[in-house]
C-alpha cells in the first residue's frame, strides 16, 4: 500500500503560487472533567463570497496542523479534535480550474495522494475526531467530514454534496470508499452518482442527518456550542451514537452488487456510454464493499489521476465555467435597475404547463398568482393541481405546513380577466397557434396597465407576431421554459425588435428569482434549443423515411451523449408536437429543414414505442414500424452521424452569423442546460470542432484554440 508520508509533494506547491490558502487555525476548548477539545477552523480570510478551497498549500498546512495535534494527543494535552469552517462554509473542495491545469498524470496522481495524506489524518489523531459541518460542504469539503469519527450539521446548511461526477471526476479524497461504508450502497449511489446527474442536486441539512452522514443536527443559533457539548458527551460516554444505515453483512453479500447492477443499467439508459466519470465512480463504489481503507484510497488515487489527465475534464471545465460564470452574467442583459417590480403574476391558461408555471412563480416569488382558462372547470382543475403539488412538498418535508398554507392562499383561479388588472407580469401558456395567443393577449391587455409585462412561452412561433396587434408591443417578451418546468434550469428569453430594455431587464431578473439560468435570444424560429433539436429530429426522420431502421438511427446518434435517443425524444415531446416543430422549421427554412409525412402519419396513429403497464419501454410498436416502412435507401450509422454533425455545424454557424445569440458559448450553454448535452463533452460547438464538422461545413472552427474532449 502507498505510504503517503514518504511522498514528496513539493512539486505541487510550485504549481500553486497564486493559491488563496485556506488556513487551519487551532484553539483549545475546555470540556467536562478537565478535558480539552482542539478546534480547527478552516478560513481563507475572504468573505463568504469566496468559499474555502483546498489547494496544495492548504492541504499541507492542514496536514501539519493535524500532525501537531496528534503529538499533543499522545502527550495527553488534548482529548478530542474537531474541524469546522468559517461562518456558513466548511469547504468547497479543490479549485476545479487549478485541477484542470495539472500538466501530467504523474502530477495528477500526486494531487489525489496529497488529498488522502492530509484529510486521512483526521482519523489518525489518536483521540476521537469530529467534523462540525457548519455550512457549505462540497467535494473535498464533505470528504474532510467523512474522515472524522463523528459529524454534526448546522440545520441551515444550504448544500452538501459530492458533485465530482457532474464535473468529469470522482470523489477522490476518500468519498468513494468512506461514504458507502458509512451510509450503505444505495444511499451512496444517490449522493455520488444520481444527484450529480440530476442537475447537480445537493443535500440539505435534514437529508444529511437522515442519510446518516451526520450523527446530530443542531439549529444555527447555538450550533457551535451545541456541537461542542454533544462532542463532549461522546468523549465522556454519555452520548451513544447509532448508525442504522451502516451496511451489514447481508447488504455486502446480497444487496451491494445488485444495487450496482441496477445503477449501471440506469446509467446506460440515461447517459449512454460517452461520459467516463459516472462509470468510474460506479466501479469504485462496487469495490468499496470489501478491502481496507488504504486499498480504497489507492484505487481512488489511480482513477482520479486517469480522469484529471484525460480530455473529458478539460471539456467539463469549459462547460462548468459556462454554467458558473457566463450564466450568472448573461450576455446582452440590460441593467438590473431597469427591472419593474413583480408583485402579482397572471397565468393565461390552466392546463398542465400553465399550472407548472403558476406553481413555480408562487414558490419562488411568494406573490399572488391568478390563473384563468375557458371555463371554471378547467380553472378549478388547475388550482387543484397546484394546491396538490404544494401539499406534496409539505408531506415530503420540503416546506413547512405554515408555508404550504401561505402558498395555497396566494393562488387564485378565475374566468374573469378583469382580476388580472393589478398584475405586473402575465404569462400565457395556451395552445401553440398564433391566432389563439394573439387573442388571449388582446383580451387581457384591456385590463392591465401599460407597464405590465406580457410574456409568452411559445416554443416555435414568432414572439413579435404574437404581440403585433397589441397597443404596447414593447412590453412583450418570450419566456421559453423547458419541461419539466421545476427541474430544467434554462429559460430562453426572446427579445423582439420592439421589446424595450425595461421589459427585457424584468424578464432576466424574474428568471434569476425563479432560480433559472436565462439566455437572451433573437426572435427566430425555434430560438436555440428547438432549432438544433429540429436538425436532429429532421435527420432522424429523413433516415427512417429512406429505409433506415429506427434502432439504427438511435444507435447512430448515441455518440452525441444526449439524455435520450431520437425515438424517445419524440415519445416525450409527443408525435404531434414533433411534427409541428419540423413543419415550423421547414416552413421558415425549407432548404435546410426536413418535413416528414411519415411523422404526421405516426402522430395520427398516436404511438411509436411499446410500453408495459408501468410505462417502461419494451421496444418499437409494430403498427408504427409498418407506417415508416418502405424506404429503399438506408444509411449506415456513420453516414447518419456525419450528416447530423454537419447539419448542426451549419445551423450553429448561421445562428451566430445572424446574431441569434451573442457567442458560441451561449449556444453551448443553451444545449447543456436545455437539452442535456453532456458536461464531459464540453458543449456542442467544441464537439463540432473536434469531430471535424466545423471544418467540413465552413472551413474553420468555433474555438481558437480548440477545446479538448473525448467523443465516442
Amino acid at each position: 500500500m502507498t505510504d503517503y508520508t514518504k511522498i514528496d509533494f513539493s512539486e505541487l506547491e510550485t504549481l500553486s503560487d497564486d493559491e488563496v490558502v485556506t488556513h487551519s487555525y487551532v484553539r483549545d476548548i475546555p470540556i467536562s472533567e478537565g478535558r480539552t477539545l482542539a478546534l480547527v477552523t478552516l478560513d481563507n480570510g475572504r468573505d463568504h463570497t469566496r468559499p474555502n478551497t483546498l489547494g496544495p498549500k492548504s492541504l499541507l498546512e492542514y496536514a501539519a496542523t493535524l500532525d501537531g495535534l496528534r503529538e499533543r494527543a499522545a502527550a495527553g494535552e488534548i482529548h478530542a479534535v474537531a474541524v469546522t469552517g468559517k461562518p456558513f462554509i466548511l469547504a468547497a473542495g479543490a479549485d476545479l480550474s487549478k485541477v484542470a491545469e495539472i500538466p501530467s498524470r504523474e502530477i495528477a496522481l500526486r494531487m489525489g495522494q496529497l488529498g488522502h495524506h492530509a484529510l486521512g489524518k483526521l482519523s489518525e489523531v489518536g483521540v476521537p475526531s469530529f467534523a462540525f459541518i457548519n455550512g457549505l460542504a462540497l467535494g473535498g469539503g464533505l470528504e474532510i467530514a467523512l474522515n472524522a469519527d463523528y459529524r454534526t450539521v448546522d440545520a441551515s446548511t444550504p448544500a452538501v454534496a459530492l458533485p465530482e461526477v457532474f464535473l468529469g471526476l470522482i470523489p477522490g479524497w476518500g468519498g468513494a470508499y468512506l461514504l458507502p461504508n458509512l451510509i450503505g450502497i444505495e444511499n451512496a449511489l444517490k449522493v455520488v452518482i444520481e444527484n450529480p446527474l440530476k442537475q447537480n442536486r445537493t443535500l440539505k441539512a435534514g437529508d444529511v442527518l437522515e442519510l446518516g452522514i451526520a450523527d446530530a443536527l443542531f439549529p444555527s443559533v447555538n450550533y457551535l456550542e451545541d456541537s461542542i457539548r454533544w462532542a463532549d458527551g461522546v468523549v465522556s460516554g454519555r452520548v451513544k451514537v447509532k448508525r442504522p444505515n451502516e451496511p451489514g453483512k447481508v447488504e455486502r453479500l446480497v444487496k451491494w452488487d445488485a444495487a450496482i447492477g441496477i445503477a449501471r443499467k440506469m446509467l446506460q439508459s440515461r447517459i449512454g456510454s460517452v461520459p467516463k466519470s459516472p462509470y468510474a465512480a460506479l466501479d469504485l463504489l462496487k469495490a468499496a464493499k470489501s478491502g481496507t481503507k488504504a486499498e480504497g484510497f489507492e484505487r481512488e488515487d489511480e482513477v482520479l489521476a486517469d480522469l484529471i489527465a484525460g480530455d473529458q475534464l478539460q471539456a467539463s471545465v469549459y462547460a462548468f465555467n459556462l454554467v458558473q460564470k457566463r450564466a450568472k452574467k448573461p450576455a446582452g442583459a440590460p441593467d438590473k435597475a431597469l427591472a419593474k417590480p413583480v408583485t402579482k403574476v397572471g397565468v393565461l391558461g390552466a392546463g398542465y404547463m400553465a399550472s407548472q408555471f403558476a406553481l413555480l412563480f408562487v414558490r419562488r416569488l411568494q406573490v399572488p398568482v391568478v390563473i384563468t382558462d375557458l371555463d371554471q372547470a378547467r380553472v378549478d382543475k388547475g388550482v387543484a393541481y397546484i394546491t396538490g403539488e404544494i401539499d406534496t412538498l409539505r408531506d415530503k418535508g420540503r416546506i413547512s405546513p405554515d408555508e404550504a398554507n401561505r402558498l395555497k392562499a396566494l393562488v387564485h383561479g378565475t374566468t374573469d380577466k378583469s382580476e388580472f388588472a393589478d398584475c405586473d407580469w402575465v404569462i400565457e401558456a395556451v395552445f401553440e397557434e398564433l391566432e389563439i395567443k394573439q387573442q388571449v393577449f388582446a383580451e387581457v391587455e384591456q385590463f392591465i396597465s401599460p407597464e405590465a409585462v406580457l410574456a409568452t412561452n411559445t416554443s416555435s412561433l414568432s414572439v413579435e407576431q404574437i404581440g403585433a396587434k397589441l397597443q404596447h408591443p414593447e412590453r412583450v417578451v418570450g419566456f421559453h421554459f423547458f419541461t419539466p418546468v421545476a427541474v430544467m434550469p434554462l429559460i430562453e428569453v426572446v427579445k423582439t425588435s420592439s421589446t424595450d430594455d425595461a421589459t427585457l431587464s424584468t424578464a432576466m431578473v424574474t428568471a434569476a428569482k425563479l432560480k433559472k439560468n436565462a439566455v437572451i435570444t433573437a426572435d427566430t424560429p425555434g430560438f436555440v434549443v428547438n432549432r438544433l433539436l429540429a436538425v436532429l429530429l429532421g435527420e432522424a426522420m429523413r433516415a427512417v423515411d429512406e429505409g433506415t431502421p429506427f434502432e439504427t438511427v438511435d444507435e447512430a446518434m448515441a455518440p452525441l451523449g444526449l439524455p435520450m435517443a431520437p425515438s424517445h425524444l419524440l415519445d416525450l415531446v409527443g408525435l404531434k408536437v414533433g411534427a409541428h416543430v419540423l413543419d415550423t422549421h421547414h416552413a421558415a427554412f425549407p432548404d435546410r429543414f426536413y418535413r416528414s409525412e411519415n411523422l404526421h402519419r405516426l402522430a395520427d396513429y398516436g404511438k411509436l414505442l411499446e410500453k408495459d403497464d408501468k410505462g417502461k419501454v419494451k421496444g418499437f410498436d409494430k403498427g408504427a414500424m409498418k407506417i415508416v416502412s418502405g424506404g429503399t435507401n438506408p444509411s449506415s450509422p456513420d453516414e447518419i452521424l456525419t450528416r447530423l454533425q454537419d447539419g448542426l455545424a451549419r445551423e450553429t454557424k448561421l445562428m451566430l452569423d445572424d446574431g441569434v445569440v451573442s457567442a458560441a458559448e451561449d449556444i453551448d450553454l443553451c444545449m447543456i442546460l436545455g437539452a442535456g448535452f453532456p458536461f464531459q463533452m464540453g458543449g456542442l460547438t467544441p464537439y463540432l470542432d473536434r469531430v471535424g464538422a466545423s471544418e467540413r461545413v465552413f472551413g474553420d472552427s468555433f474555438h481558437h484554440p480548440p477545446i479538448r474532449g473525448v467523443d465516442a
